[in-house]
């Protein structure tokens, strides 16, 4: 995996880092592998914003991605790689020995040609699938379920993975992304190896542009918004004569605040929360 820079004859291409995509299958997915998914512009069923500077992505079709991995001891093969531009993480098609495709989030290191197996007895290789209480103790592992049958929702982005920590009465300790110790049942299924495009982190977009096709919106920062923002009001410039004191959001809740609920049932299946990256000073308040 490599990162794609360009020569600086504008300022923008002098700042523009992206990922290298020239290994990847041009051909278009299968239709029977895909489907039309409207663009919400941020907005829940009710029509009310949840997610703000959301709008204007361009149109794309989504890649229905198995991950329940759920056609057990069939073998399948590794037909193309290819970008999904619904998602960070680039997928793999793949056809098993009884003419079926699917899509599976391609691991680091997997090629065209590569066998995959989704199964009990799987061989201990990258994009395996199998239960967790089968996978060895300090094995990276990606895609994994949270609840059995569910599908896969934890470590589905590029680069992230999992560490199998060990065993713990019917359950299997992980170390998730966050630094966190969670308890998740061993018949949940995972996937070994970590997620492709572990360069993704490193891209600069370098133009408002790309941002607006992936659907992101302007935001205004709120030292330049009135009395309404926490961070707003005062006078000159930007609103650096405001409030002052700790960053906070548009609810005046400060930034790295924990919302999670204290009686949440999950709660008992986390044997150590992720590590604080916030800790606030004292301010003092600008007049």
């Amino acid at each position: 995996m490599a990162l794609k820079k360009f020569k600086p004859t504008t300022p923008t291409l002098r700042h523009t880092t992206l990922v290298d995509k020239s290994h990847l299958s041009k051909t278009r997915p299968p239709k029977a592998l895909t489907s039309v998914i409207k663009n919400s512009g941020g907005r829940n069923h009710k029509g009310k914003i949840t997610i703000r500077h959301r709008g204007g992505a361009v149109k794309k079709l989504y890649r229905i991605i198995d991950f329940k991995r759920d056609k057990t001891d069939i073998k399948g093969v590794v037909e193309t790689l290819e970008y999904d531009p619904n998602r960070t993480a680039f997928i793999a098609l793949i056809k098993y020995v009884d003419g079926e495709r699917r899509y599976i989030l391609a691991p680091d290191g997997l090629n065209i040609g590569d066998e995959v197996l989704s199964s009990e007895e799987a061989p201990i290789k990258g994009g395996n699938a199998m239960p967790l209480k089968n996978i060895p103790q300090g094995s990276f592992v990606h895609a994994v379920e949270m609840y059995p049958g569910r599908g896969a929702l934890i470590a589905r982005s590029a680069g992230t993975n999992v560490q199998v920590m060990g065993n713990d009465k019917g359950y299997v300790q992980l170390k998730m992304p966050s630094g966190e110790y969670r308890l998740v049942r061993e018949t949940c299924i995972a996937t070994l190896g970590v997620v492709s495009n572990q360069d993704q982190k490193n891209v600069k977009l370098g133009k408002a542009g790309r941002r607006r096709n992936k659907g992101i919106r302007p935001g205004v920062r709120g030292v330049a918004m009135s009395w309404g923002h926490p961070h707003g009001g005062g006078q000159g410039k930007g609103g650096r004569h405001g409030t002052g004191g700790p960053k906070k959001d548009l609810w005046g809740n400060k930034v790295g605040t924990r919302t999670r609920k204290d009686k949440k049932p999950s709660s008992k299946f986390i044997i150590k929360r992720r590590p604080a990256k916030n800790k606030f000073k004292k301010y003092k308040t600008i007049i």
